[in-house]
């Protein structure tokens, strides 16, 4: 198992339960950085919120979920 994927595990365990909370601090960590910036990277914190947000949403605290990775399943 690859670093990404070993940290990718870690964070499926802590987003357990906590996903609303999580989304909120994500939005606002982005919302802090436009501020700081002056929106001059706006679109890039965008970006990085929504797929945070929606590793979020991918990984809803399922107990016995499987790793989400995105790379297609061998058979």
């Amino acid at each position: 198992m690859g670093l990404i994927d070993d940290l990718k595990g870690k964070a499926q365990g802590l987003i357990q339960g906590n996903e609303e909370a999580i989304k909120n601090g994500i939005e606002k960590a982005g919302n802090f950085v436009d501020e700081k910036t002056g929106g001059k990277y706006a679109g890039h914190v965008d970006k990085v919120q929504n797929a945070a947000s929606d590793f979020v949403a991918k990984n809803d605290g399922q107990p016995g979920q499987a790793p989400v990775t995105d790379e297609p399943k061998q058979p």
